[in-house]
């Protein structure tokens, strides 16, 4: 899509040396992504604001006994 708008020119091509940018197009839809980005990024923590974990993590700890291993020790049973 061709739009017309008017940009300060400095700022532009600070832009462009600071990316790495040949074009002023590339500067505009590099700028655009990462606004898209942050604001996706944003309302995605806000969904998330408000679903925490309810627990006791100290009860759970007490839970586990310290002499039993996590995983079950496949390897011993290999060599039976």
């Amino acid at each position: 899509m061709r739009t017309n708008i008017d940009i300060d020119n400095g700022l532009l091509a600070e832009a462009m040396k600071l990316g790495g940018l040949q074009t002023k197009k590339a500067v505009v839809e590099k700028a655009l992504q990462h606004f898209v980005r942050h604001h996706r990024r944003k309302k995605a923590w806000e969904e998330l604001r408000g679903l925490g974990w309810e627990g006791d993590l100290d009860e759970m700890r007490r839970d586990i006994d310290p002499n039993e291993p996590l995983l079950p020790d496949h390897h011993k049973d290999a060599a039976e």
